[in-house]
């Protein structure tokens, strides 16, 4: 290399186009009827990069926003973005209209692709938003739009955007509003090219991979098959809503090989009505993550498929995505390893601290901090916020756990889900673990309630699988054997129908609580 010519190779373009060029008439990307080559994806990805500079306005630095159901357009659109073409603004699925005005406002968003879904409710918040195109996947039907996708395509040229610097923004992307208004996490080409490395030094990256997009695809959580499987010459799938007959369907038709899914999705799939083990036979690597496994099904995934390569991620959108992993071996290795969430990817740092800041040693738990290459840029506006969780020049996760003497960290919970009972702190995720082994639990969310006496008392809310029953008595004898009196439930809620899920398919805990809570002096959301 010459002196002064500046290193590029953490970009997208260094990954994708060697792989479209050495795999170009190979069929990469299959959706429903839609089948395409290689060389057919990127001539697509071409003409909407060209699309977006020259017929929507789109500079490298500009936000473009996506709101639609998985698809072979929605990677279109990620690929555009991360060849250069604009930075990417993914939107939950289950955003509100308040939500959605304001993080298209606070974003400067003023092109949105969306689908029939969700059409509607992006020309409901459109003035107000400010949104200036709108452009429809599929057949818009009656929804309002600007234009299609597909005469877009048709009205460009395949025209890819010069190669971008690795500190160029590539996505911004909202963290979920569990508590006050969404925060635009800014990250860059080398923080998202940092974790395809991460991936593919631990997973293994190859071109006989079939991966199924399957979580949706504004979750960060979906980035490794998103950008790295094609990176490799692997093949993808998708299924457009999460749908666990249609996911069954799809891997046997399709012979998927690797997919993600947060374990919710996974108890779903082994429960529903027609699955059957031989159906999943294709499967070589599973990855969850998101939220914690309750030990019961991983007991029982791993006892079904003695063979599957099965991985833990543990990570979150400021670090694009993953922190830690636990992978086949220890997972094969059973035992206390099952409830570690792994040991950080290659260069990143953990640190357990106490609430000064300081370092805590194996064993005692805190806050776990994380240093990496792979972390955001910043919080969108909001330096303040991007200070405080960088502060002593540690990531700030907001997550308690503890490093054992091997360097396996354990999480224990949310640091704003724990629970102070009678000065006795209790991590909800213990309690959860412990009443999910009871045979008849398929869902289970333990949170606070006021209490007079205790100030806050550990209540589960419960359901129940098809044709089960349980008393609460049970329930609590059955915790008993699992933990520590004082962290038992006081009390246990029996519902009927599912959890509420957010768009990346975790419990809705604010949502859980805000009845017990509304009306008290002080909220614990």
């Amino acid at each position: 290399m010459r002196k002064g010519t500046p290193m590029k190779e953490l970009v997208y373009h260094r990954m994708l186009l060697p792989a479209a060029d050495a795999h170009a008439d190979k069929v990469g990307f299959v959706d429903g009827e839609y089948r395409a080559t290689f060389a057919q994806h990127l001539d697509r990805v071409g003409r909407v990069s060209q699309a977006l500079s020259s017929g929507l306005g789109v500079r490298r630095a500009d936000r473009f926003a996506v709101m639609a159901l998985n698809s072979h357009q929605y990677l279109e659109l990620w690929h555009a973005a991360f060849l250069g073409a604009g930075v990417m603004n993914p939107l939950n699925l289950r955003l509100a209209p308040k939500e959605l005005v304001h993080i298209l406002r606070d974003s400067g968003t003023r092109v949105v692709f969306t689908d029939f879904l969700f059409g509607a409710i992006i020309d409901q918040v459109r003035e107000e938003a400010g949104i200036e195109q709108v452009v429809m996947i599929g057949d818009p039907g009656d929804t309002p739009c600007d234009l299609t996708y597909e005469d877009l395509l048709a009205q460009h040229d395949p025209v890819l955007p010069d190669e971008p610097e690795e500190d160029d923004p590539v996505v911004l992307m909202y963290t979920g509003g569990t508590t006050g208004l969404p925060k635009g996490v800014l990250l860059d080409q080398r923080a998202e090219m940092l974790n395809i490395y991460h991936v593919a030094m631990l997973w293994g990256l190859d071109e006989h991979i079939v991966n199924l997009n399957q979580t949706p695809m504004f979750h960060a959580a979906t980035m490794g098959g998103v950008l790295g499987v094609p990176a490799a010459g692997g093949s993808s799938r998708f299924v457009p809503l999460f749908d666990a007959g249609k996911v069954l369907d799809t891997i046997e038709s399709e012979h998927v090989t690797w997919t993600v899914m947060v374990p919710t999705m996974i108890g779903m799939v082994l429960n529903h009505p027609e699955f059957k083990p031989d159906r999943l036979r294709s499967l070589e690597v599973l990855t969850y993550g998101a939220s914690p496994m309750p030990t019961a099904l991983l007991e029982t995934l791993l006892a079904l498929y003695p063979d599957l390569r099965i991985f833990q991620g543990y990570g979150m959108t400021e670090a694009s995505a993953v922190l830690t992993v636990l992978g086949p071996e220890e997972h094969r290795r059973g035992g206390a390893l099952l409830r570690s969430a792994g040991r950080p990817v290659p260069g990143v740092s953990l640190s357990i601290q106490d609430a000064g800041g300081n370092a805590l040693p194996h064993g005692e738990t805190g806050e776990v901090c994380a240093r990496a290459g792979n972390f955001m840029r910043e919080y969108w506006n909001q330096a303040e916020a991007t200070d405080e969780v960088f502060r002593g020049g540690w990531y700030h996760t907001g997550d308690a756990g503890y490093l054992d003497a091997d360097g396996y960290l354990f999480l224990v919970d949310r640091v704003k889900d724990m629970i102070v009972t009678g000065g006795e702190n209790v991590y909800s995720v213990e309690v959860e673990n412990a009443v999910a082994t009871h045979p008849a639990v398929a869902q289970v969310a333990v949170i606070g309630v006021p209490d007079e006496r205790w100030g806050e008392a550990v209540h589960a809310i419960v359901v129940l699988k098809p044709g089960e029953t349980a008393t609460e008595a049970e329930i609590i004898e059955h915790a008993r054997e699992y933990i520590a009196g004082y962290k038992l439930p006081k009390s246990v809620e029996f519902r009927t129908e599912p959890l509420p899920l957010s768009g990346a398919m975790k419990v809705l805990k604010r949502d859980l609580r805000k009845p017990y809570w509304e009306g008290q002096d002080r909220g614990i959301g």
